[in-house]
Formats: structure tokens, C-alpha cells, sequence
């Protein structure tokens, strides 16, 4: 796609149809949703300028093409710009792997609403589409961690016409279609995963009234009550046109989410002629890291009904689950293996969660998913298909692939799935075939009270799946590992939760050597607990940790054996009332040593020879205690 004016006059091309606006260097991949949006769009006949990474204190950087003559279209890149930009304590991030060289700086904070309004300014009339998880998951008034409030649509903030939300390719191209038809912008308020504004109430056809955003801002359990019923309108067959209205008469309408792609449409979208790789432009400035992630990988499908409280991919995937082919996929692989520096190893195939295939049950492409219903939570659903077969098929062809060596599974296994399924091929082939050393998975926690706030399985079911692992493994002759993904200070989460969390470690020998922390990211249920106190299913009071302090007490409490935690760990075990994990006995998680002045975070060590003499004599003492 042209990046440059160079490109479009070599081109020979006039006026772009679209002019598309991305926060991230421009990679033509189908792992990046520019590159699927700006190849379906000239597959339809229309032309794409990408401006990438534009300088938005400079408002020509967005006029390099002139005017577009059907919209411009923007989006903050694969992700949310501030989850790019900080961490969860809320510190600015040293590398941002969607620009090239890895370089910070690159796009603004909040980049949805900056180059809407950078648009604006120079363009009064010009139509602006939005798009892309920032624009997706802040589509109507929602909860921002960064700056601890409840903002509006990013519709309004943006200056922008139309918002689409959700995979995108249905979208666009009725709107690309309605464009080049001579419809006014203002007029196309009937396509489905779209959000439009007007102050035309009479207009609002069919639609359930949130709570107006003056009520949603200024009250937590209104706020809750809003956003579960917007989580239970995410779906394509049962979801419902919503409005919210804000002051001076504006109203915010979404409307039902576009219908899931079939297998075909799926097959089309990744067989466009995408070069699978960054712009060649960015080379001498060190490449694009984020490639390295997918380019030895294969999407094979897309949406979850995992349901995890912390994940919005409900929010904006959906839970119907869309795959490819068989045969679209191996010819993606297969030209993998034509790569020059392809070494024989898939690093992935999968989506969300890898072991999804087709949806949860037969109704769900008739009637929808259940509104206040899971799939797989608090356990799976008597209409679950839980089968592997398929999935099993394709990875089978997959490595019978000529050059290809091995075939990793890393985008994330349910294990849940995998012990609901009453066949256990799955387990064995993925064992023998698909694990290098070590298998990743995500039980989160071990409490069964946290799991309930996460949306996860009882620890029961995790234990289930360790049992059965390294059962596996040993027939199999493989010594191979399971590595637990763990979550610190999610909702419902004490320090009491927290210490049963490092009892379980503890028990299993095992330190993780990343721990990550909650992270309130927009349009999670997991995220409305935080903000509100309260589980938006049942309106019941939520523990939440929001003091910095605890929050550093419940991470080092995973990382027990870190000497730099010892002094938060003994405070986290005196105020839970668990002294007796504080010793020398194999139960327990930290020695009697005496805590760090907390006055001064540097204070000097003691001498290594005091330091000695003190362990010895306490070490005496109970040793005496004991007898």
C-alpha cells in the first residue's frame, strides 16, 4: 500500500478513495487489522493511502494526500494506545513494539480521539470512521484507569462520524459501499457493528436506553448496572440496538454487532495478496519487533467462549467462534516454509484460545450465545461440544508438511476444554507433538473464590489437568513441565487469597519469573469490579485492592523467594495472621530474619559476618523451640 505522496503519484492515482490513519508502523500482515482492512477494501475496487504514525503536533502530516474522496478512516493500531504506552502501576513503557526500531514517543496517548481531532481541523466535512480495539472497547461510556474516571464515547471525543467496533470487515465495506453511493455520513445509521451519534430521538428505531451518561459518571452501581447490560449485547443474533444519551440532546447509538464471518469469507480475507512483512522503509531503522511474534504463526480462528472476566475479547470478538479451512491454513504454512529464514517451526496456530474450532453448540449460529449464560463457567454446559477431532486433523496436516519440523501451540490451550472432552487424544498428541519442554496455561489463581471473579474453572479442574499432564508425559517417556500464567490483586483477591496463592507455589517448587498484575484495561467485567466495587452480574459487593502498597504485598507474595520481597511478604504474613509460615520448617515460605527499616528503602547491609552469627542464633532458637 502507498505510505508516501511519492507512492501515490507513482501510482498514478489522483485521489485515494480512503486514507487510512494508524499509531502503528505499517506491517502488511493479516495479525494487523490495517493490513486486513486496507487489502479487503482494494479488493472491493477501492484505493488505500496509509499514513503511519503521523506527527500529530504537525496538522500536515495528516493532509500528505490531500482529501479522501469517500472518508478517512483511523485507528490507534493493535492495540489500546495507553496499554502501549504504561504499565499497570502506570509507568511509561521503554519499548513499544508496533514502531519501528522499538522506539517510545512514537503516538500520542488516547491516539483515537488525537488524530480524529487533528482530522477535524483541517477537514470540517470530511468523513471520519473509527476503528480497532481502542475505538471498539471505548465505544460507549466506559471506566479509563489512567485518568480514574468514566469518559464518554470516544465517537464524541474523536470528532468522528461512525464508530466500528468488533472485526471490522463486514463494516467497512457497507460503508465503503454507502459512501461511494452519494448516502450522507449522517444517514448511514442502519449498519450492524457500528455506534453513530444524532439528536434526532425520534430516529432511534427499536433500541434498549442505557442509563444517560450524567447518571452512569456520578453513580458506581448505575455504571454496573449499564455495562452488564451492554456486555449482554455483544452478541450478533440476540444483541440488541443500544442508546445512550448524553447533554445538549445527543444521543449515542450502537448498533447489533455484524454477524460472524463464515469459513469462506474467513478463507478469502487471509488468502489477500499480503506481503507478510513491514514496509521495506523501516529497515534501516531496525524493523518492526511486533513481526517476530506472528510471522512464523497462523490465525486459524477468531472469538471465544472462554469468557474470562478479565478479557475483553467477549466485548469485542464475540463468543462465537469463526475459523478457517483446512485447506486455507496449510496453504498458509506452506508458504511459510518457502520463507528464507523459516527453520522448520510454527510457533503458533490458534486464535484467542487455540484448542476453539466452531462454536460451543449447535443453536449458537441460530439463536446466538445464552445472554446470562457461559460456555465453560462455573463448569461446562451440558450443550458444550467439546471435541478435538477437527483441530486434531489440521495439526496432523500440518506437520506432515514438507520442511516443516515442528508445530508449537502458543496462543493458549483451555485445559478445561481439553477434560471436557471425554477422548483424551487431544492430550496425548499435544504432548507428544506439541510441547517443547514446558506447556503454558493459565489457571490465574488457585483460590476458588477469586476464580469465581475471573470467570475461570475451581482449582479442582486445573488439579485434574496437572494430574492427567504429567500422567500423559510419563507414558509418553517426555519430561516435560507445565508453566502457570498467575494473576496478582484481580478483584475478590485479599491478601488472604493471596497468601493461599503462594502456599500453592510453595507446593509445587515452582517461582514464576513474571507476575502479572491486574490490569484494568476498558470493557471487562473483571475491570467494572474495579471501579465500582461491585460484580455486575449479581450487584453484589466485590473486594478490590486498590492501595499501591497491597498491591505490592499480593505480587511479592508469588515471588515469595525473591530476597528483594522478603519485607513485604513477612508484612503481608503478619497482617493475614499467618506467622506460622514465617521459619525454618519445609512449610514455610520465609525465614526469621528481621524486616528492613521501612524509613530507608537503601539502608546499608550488615556486615556479612553479624549477619551470619544473627542466623545461626536464631536458627538455634528454634531448633530448641522445636525439641
Amino acid at each position: 500500500m502507498p505510505i508516501c505522496r511519492e507512492d501515490m503519484a507513482a501510482r498514478g492515482i489522483a485521489q485515494f478513495d480512503f486514507v487510512y490513519v494508524i499509531g502503528d508502523a505499517y506491517v502488511d500482515h493479516p495479525s494487523f487489522g490495517h493490513a486486513i482492512i486496507s487489502r479487503l477494501l482494494q479488493a472491493h475496487g477501492y484505493s488505500v493511502g496509509i499514513i503511519s504514525q503521523p506527527d500529530w503536533k504537525q496538522m500536515e502530516s495528516i493532509a500528505m494526500y490531500g482529501e479522501p474522496r469517500l472518508a478517512f478512516l483511523v485507528s490507534a493500531g493493535n492495540m489500546d494506545s495507553m496499554v502501549n504506552h504504561y504499565s499497570v502501576s502506570k509507568r511509561l513503557r521503554e519499548k513499544d513494539s508496533f514502531t519501528p526500531g522499538g522506539v517510545m514517543g512514537k503516538r500520542p496517548d488516547y491516539a483515537t480521539i488525537v488524530y480524529g481531532n487533528l482530522i477535524r481541523q483541517t477537514y470540517k466535512k470530511t468523513p471520519i470512521l473509527i476503528g480497532g480495539v481502542e475505538a471498539s472497547l471505548r465505544r460507549l461510556a466506559h471506566y479509563d484507569y489512567w485518568s480514574n474516571k468514566v469518559k464518554r464515547s470516544i465517537l464524541l471525543d474523536s470528532g468522528a462520524d461512525i464508530l466500528m467496533y468488533g472485526m471490522g470487515e463486514r463494516s467497512i465495506l457497507a460503508l465503503a459501499e454507502a459512501l461511494d453511493s452519494g448516502i450522507a455520513v449522517s444517514d448511514i445509521t442502519y449498519v450492524p457493528g457500528t455506534v453513530y451519534k444524532t439528536q434526532k430521538k425520534e430516529d432511534i428505531y427499536d433500541a434498549v436506553f442505557l442509563p444517560e451518561f450524567t447518571q452512569v459518571k456520578e453513580d458506581k452501581s448505575t455504571y454496573a448496572r449499564s455495562f452488564y447490560l451492554q456486555y449482554q449485547n455483544t452478541d450478533a443474533f440476540s444483541g440488541r440496538r443500544l442508546a445512550e444519551a448524553y447533554p445538549n440532546k445527543i444521543y449515542v447509538v450502537q448498533n447489533p454487532p455484524a454477524e460472524p464471518l463464515s469459513q469462506m469469507e474467513m478463507d478469502d480475507i487471509y488468502a489477500l495478496p499480503y506481503m507478510r512483512a513491514y514496509h521495506p522503509s523501516y529497515e534501516p531503522l531496525g524493523g518492526v519487533p511486533a513481526i517476530e511474534e506472528v510471522r512464523f504463526s497462523i490465525t486459524s480462528n477468531r472469538g471465544c467462549f472462554g469468557g474470562c472476566n478479565f478479557c475483553a475479547l467477549t466485548f469485542h470478538q464475540g463468543r462465537i467462534i469463526q475459523s478457517r479451512s483446512h485447506a486455507s491454513i496449510v496453504k498458509e504454512a506452506e508458504l511459510l516454509t518457502k520463507e528464507p529464514d523459516f527453520k522448520g517451526y510454527i510457533h503458533d496456530v490458534g486464535g484467542p484460545t487455540a484448542n476453539f474450532r466452531f462454536p460451543a453448540c449447535d443453536k449458537q449460529m441460530q439463536k446466538g450465545v445464552c445472554p446470562n449464560k457461559q460456555c465453560l463457567f462455573p463448569s461446562p454446559c451440558k450443550n458444550l461440544k467439546a471435541d478435538h477431532e477437527d483441530y486434531l486433523k489440521l495439526l496432523r496436516k500440518l506437520r506432515s508438511i514438507p520442511g516443516v519440523k515442528k508445530v508449537f501451540i502458543r496462543s493458549g490451550i483451555r485445559f478445561d476444554y481439553v477434560l471436557a472432552d471425554k477422548a483424551r487424544t487431544f492430550l496425548r498428541e499435544l504432548c507428544q507433538y506439541h510441547v517443547s519442554g514446558q506447556l503454558k496455561v493459565a489457571p490465574e489463581h488457585i483460590s476458588d473464590k477469586v476464580l469465581e471473579k475471573m470467570g475461570k474453572p475451581k482449582s479442582a479442574v486445573y488439579h485434574q489437568f496437572v494430574r492427567e499432564y504429567e500422567n500423559m508425559n510419563e507414558k509418553l517417556g517426555k519430561k516435560q513441565y507445565l508453566v502457570p500464567y498467575l494473576m496478582s490483586s484481580h478483584p475478590g483477591s485479599t491478601l488472604q487469597e493471596a497468601v493461599e496463592l503462594a502456599e500453592f507455589l510453595r507446593d509445587l517448587g515452582y517461582m514464576p519469573q513474571q507476575v502479572q498484575d491486574f490490569y484494568p484495561t476498558p470493557s471487562t467485567i473483571s475491570t467494572c469490579m474495579y471501579y465500582t466495587g461491585l460484580d455486575p452480574r449479581t450487584m453484589e459487593p466485590v473486594y478490590v485492592a486498590h492501595n499501591p502498597h497491597e498491591k505490592a504485598m499480593q505480587r511479592a507474595l508469588i515471588q515469595y523467594r525473591e530476597p528483594k520481597n522478603y519485607s513485604l511478604v513477612k508484612e503481608a504474613l503478619l497482617k493475614t495472621g499467618r506467622a506460622d509460615l514465617i521459619g525454618f520448617d519445609k512449610k514455610c515460605l520465609i525465614p526469621p530474619r528481621k524486616m528492613a527499616d521501612k524509613g530507608s528503602a537503601n539502608a546499608k547491609a550488615k556486615s556479612k559476618k553479624k549477619a551470619t552469627s544473627n542466623a545461626r542464633k536464631k536458627s538455634n532458637v528454634s531448633k530448641k523451640r522445636r525439641r
